[in-house]
């Protein structure tokens, strides 16, 4: 699909909650000059408040804005297989790339159950899919092994976005996996230690406000300029991981608003960054420049 990084992407709406198409497309043209692949209808995205006749409006609008220069991945993951289903259907017929498939939340599963999940849904669409591992959000863990099997039984799954956080089974899925298994990391500030090890690139918050310095950031690491991803890393760790001082996208958010792209809208459950958290990104922003 893509090495290096993909944006995953927010949602911009306006004073009325709605969608902001226009907005949307100003942002992914933004994100275009920099990026390798772009993530649409993530976490970051807003997806669980998201309609059906949205989700299909944004995933199009991506599409065209982005006339095939880097792939569009659309997060379809939910706890229902059928819905699912449903939703790879409509990414299908909007033009989309491949699809970010979350493991299944609250009800959740066993490592077996993963397995089946998961092949059930792969063999049931033509679309490349990578695997999403947010056991913070999800409450369960695919382990290496399980990832690694539904890998080896469903050619069109290609990798996995893991953001466990935890570096050791990350190295462990990395030292076992076949070689053309895709590793991407979930964490921002884990891009660098999971890249080393050999993985393939980010799915990034981080790139949402500056896509340029991450993608700097990964191409040294694949062009093993080690001590130049080291400065990078060291200069931006700090904006990434308060990046997640509140619930993402909550901070992200802002962030983008303060560069223009967005309005600071959230919708429920999400509310609007607190006063102290702007302050944390006001400071963060004067301190590096950004603005």
């Amino acid at each position: 699909m893509f090495k290096g990084v993909g944006t995953a992407i927010i949602t911009p709406f306006d004073e009325n909650y709605n969608v902001d198409y226009k907005a949307l497309e100003e942002f992914v043209n933004f994100q275009l000059d920099y990026v390798d692949a772009l993530i649409v209808l993530g976490t970051t995205g807003e997806a669980p408040t998201i309609n059906e006749d949205e989700r299909e409006k944004i995933v199009s609008t991506v599409v065209n804005v982005t006339n095939k220069k880097v792939p569009v991945i659309v997060g379809t993951g939910s706890n229902n297989p059928e819905h699912v289903l449903h939703n790879n259907k409509l990414a299908e017929k909007s033009g989309a790339d491949g699809l970010l498939i979350v493991s299944p939340y609250y009800n959740k599963s066993t490592q077996k159950g993963l397995v089946e999940y998961f092949s059930y849904v792969a063999q049931r669409t033509d679309l490349p899919i990578i695997l999403y591992n947010v056991p913070s959000r999800t409450g369960g863990n695919i382990l290496p092994d399980t990832a690694i099997e539904i890998f080896e039984k469903n050619a069109n799954v290609i990798g996995i976005k893991e953001a466990s956080g935890n570096i050791s089974q990350i190295a462990e899925l990395i030292s076992k996996k076949p070689k053309d298994m895709k590793v991407y990391s979930g964490n921002d500030d884990q891009a660098l230690p999971l890249m080393a090890l050999g993985g393939d690139g980010v799915i990034s918050v981080f790139s949402n406000v500056l896509p340029n310095q991450m993608k700097e950031l990964t191409q040294s690491i694949l062009n093993n300029d080690y001590a130049k991803a080291q400065e990078i890393n060291n200069k931006y760790n700090i904006l990434m991981r308060k990046l997640f001082i509140e619930v993402n996208p909550i901070p992200v958010k802002y962030a983008v608003s303060k560069l223009g792209y967005c309005k600071n809208i959230l919708r429920l459950p999400l509310i609007p960054i607190s006063e102290s958290g702007k302050e944390v990104i006001d400071n963060l922003f004067e301190e590096m420049n950004i603005l």
